[in-house]
């Protein structure tokens, strides 16, 4: 490995904070993802067609793109190709020189790190705020992201208060709500007086060309409804071919990146705002980079295009866990944009073997990072194959940098092991000749050119083929009786293996679930007659002292609610109004499964409402609550609407130490009030 990667290593097993801080996150996550996937029995089954569907799509990805952007051209984005990272920045330039943008508000994306897109804007003279609190904290101490998902996961909360102190020069205190609320309040105002606002993408839906943001915090849902200007940024690959496969990925993605059943934000974005409608941007670009992936679908690594950037591998790996994110550098010492598992592979594969090859050495080949991966990528086999030089197609047997004598040992080797005759006689010989050299010992002593001797033993040769081994124990267990005492004294823990879900059929089951699923996360739920709910949400409204909404026109509302309302003294604005402390909203669905409001935009139902106050109030029918996300997304408005929200509770965020805290970008309180005959 490069003396420079040592170095960053040894740095990071020597930094007692950053080893705190690995380890909490490590814990948390892993545990956090155990308890969410254990909601879904089906979990295997899930993952290995969530593996198909990325299969599929790499394999005819030019098919699929042409029909992507196809639909979303037809919805009204306006679409760009950029073959490379340069390409990339300079249409991204051009679309904020058009539209005379100085300042730029960000939500995470992974692809504008890989294209160095934050540095190559300033050049320009633009001002560029990463939104996410993560992504914030790093960019004000000009690092880098360590984490794909957290990407200030090697800070603790001392570290990350001087850092606040000294660039914004705000009291320096420990406390993440503080801290979280310093951020909230600058990063307000970026969201409110952005020209543009660039986003990334987690899915392309082909069939009805949609566009998914997936988000906790609510900056995803500013920088794609707040300022005039949208851009999306995404990887050609990035793709699924139906909103069916989205709900797929939907239940996979959240439960392995963060435990959580669902993200608080998803939004569905199928083109520009309306004429006829109150928010939202009046442009929507979508900028689709290659950057090396199309001839990477080409090459022995082509599997790591079917990740989906969840960041379970580097949770799971026993090297990134005591090294963190920062360690994975290049050849030079500049850190790489993927860390972990994944970027061992990928960063080899999309930015040279000469460069980045030696990540891939930083591995136990434990394989925690294929189990781990809910679109299980054969991650140890990617890494061997970078080990050995594979990063492009090979005619040669073995790459071209290993020794003569190698060479001819490894073709011998595939000589013998191409016929079984062969191998079974050649293990055989080895195995006799192995108890020759060593008659008393299991162990091998091999010094000399190879290594093996001085650091490692290799073991002895057995005489016969494991599976001979195997069936002639197997035969003598067969024919030996068996008794009581043969059997296991202890029952199995049926603890262990979840039960199947029960199937949400009736209305009070789903209302029932519902309501639990909308407690855990954080969220009020009330149930309630027509007639009763507008002294309700008066009450809650009294009890904040909150004198003014933001809500919904009356026609999207139940009948004669806004008018009750004004008539017992509350202000009504329809308009997107950032000093409204509340928001008043329908909902077209809710999902029990995960507590999801479903909320499109079109006339009459500012998105802003659920986004820009402190307290979402949503109103709710009971028949209205469908068992599962893939029979929400199934519904016409969904497809129809411009964007379209799915809430899951309020927003929250735990990119510092993994200490959850509510109210980060989006709402403190979602108070949803059922009503039920």
């Amino acid at each position: 490995m490069p003396d420079l990667f040592h170095s960053r290593i040894d740095l990071s097993l020597a930094d007692v904070d950053l080893q705190v801080a690995l380890d909490g996150n490590a814990e948390k996550r892993i545990t956090g993802r155990r308890q969410a996937f254990a909601s879904i029995p089906d979990y295997q089954e899930r993952r290995q067609r969530a593996h198909t569907v990325r299969a599929d799509v790499v394999a005819n990805l030019d098919r699929y793109l042409e029909q992507f952007v196809q639909r979303v051209q037809e919805n009204g984005f306006i679409v760009h190709r950029a073959a490379d990272a340069a390409q990339a920045v300079q249409m991204i330039l051009e679309i904020i020189r058009q539209n005379q943008g100085k300042l730029v508000a960000k939500s995470k994306t992974m692809v504008s790190e890989e294209i160095n897109l934050n540095h190559l804007l300033e050049a320009a003279g633009l001002r560029v705020v990463e939104t996410d609190l993560g992504e914030f904290i790093v960019q004000i101490r000009g690092e880098k992201p360590s984490h794909i998902i957290t990407p200030a996961v090697h800070l603790r909360r001392g570290q990350v208060g001087q850092t606040f102190h000294e660039k914004l020069g705000v009291p320096l205190t420990d406390s993440i709500p503080e801290m979280t609320a310093v951020a909230r309040k600058m990063l307000r105002e970026v969201f409110l007086s952005a020209d543009i606002g660039l986003s990334g993408v987690n899915f392309g839906v082909v069939e009805t060309g949609t566009v998914c943001v997936m988000t906790n915090e609510g900056n995803g849902r500013m920088v794609t409804t707040v300022p005039p200007v949208h851009i999306a940024l995404m990887g050609i690959e990035r793709m699924v071919p139906t909103l069916d496969d989205l709900a797929l990925m939907m239940s996979l993605l959240p439960r392995s990146a963060t435990g959580q059943k669902m993200t608080v934000y998803a939004s569905l974005l199928h083109g520009p705002r309306r004429a006829d409608e109150r928010d939202g941007p009046t442009q929507r670009h979508l900028v689709l980079v290659d950057n090396g992936r199309s001839a990477l679908r080409t090459s022995p690594l082509a599997e790591i295009l079917y990740c989906i950037r969840c960041g379970a591998c580097l949770n799971a790996c026993p090297i990134f866990r005591e090294i963190g994110g920062h360690a994975y550098v290049d050849g030079k010492g500049a850190g790489g944009t993927y860390p972990g598992p994944i970027g061992s592979v990928l960063s080899p594969a999309l930015f040279g073997q000469a460069e980045f090859g030696h990540l891939a050495r930083a591995s136990s080949l434990c394989g925690a990072c294929k189990e781990a991966c809910p679109v299980d990528i054969d991650l140890p086999k990617l890494l061997l194959r970078v080990r050995a030089g594979g990063t492009q197609i090979e005619t040669r047997h073995t790459p071209a940098h290993v020794p003569g004598y190698l060479d001819v040992g490894l073709r011998l080797f595939a000589w013998v092991a191409k016929s079984p005759w062969r191998y079974h006689t050649a293990q055989k010989l080895v195995g006799i000749f192995s108890r020759v050299v060593a008659p008393s010992s299991s162990w091998i002593k091999l010094p000399g050119m190879t290594g093996w001797g001085y650091s490692k033993d290799f073991p002895r040769p057995a005489l016969r083929p494991f599976h001979e081994q195997w069936s002639a124990r197997d035969k003598q267990a067969s024919q030996e009786p068996v008794g009581v005492r043969d059997l296991p004294e202890v029952e199995p823990d049926s603890g262990s293996i979840p039960s199947a879900p029960k199937l949400l059929t009736s209305v009070a089951e789903r209302l029932a679930r519902f309501d639990v699923e909308l407690s855990a996360l954080d969220g009020k739920f009330t149930c309630c007659k027509q007639t009763e709910l507008a002294e309700k949400i008066w009450a809650l409204l009294q009890e904040r002292k909150i004198t003014g909404i933001m809500a919904w026109e009356a026609g999207s509302l139940p009948a004669g609610l806004l008018a009750c309302l004004r008539e017992k003294g509350i202000r009504i604005v329809h308009d997107p109004n950032p000093q409204v402390e509340a928001g008043l909203t329908g909902a077209l669905a809710g999902v029990a499964e995960t507590a999801t409001l479903v909320l499109p935009g079109g006339p009459g139902r500012p998105l802003t409402a659920s986004l820009l106050p402190q307290v979402h109030i949503a109103v709710l029918k009971a028949e209205d609550i469908v068992p599962d996300m893939l029979t929400a997304l199934k519904l016409p408005e969904v497809r129809q609407s411009a964007a379209t929200a799915l809430i899951s509770g309020p927003s929250r965020t735990a990119d510092i130490e993994m200490t959850l805290t509510l109210g980060v970008h989006g709402p403190r309180e979602v108070h949803v009030f059922c009503l039920v005959d």
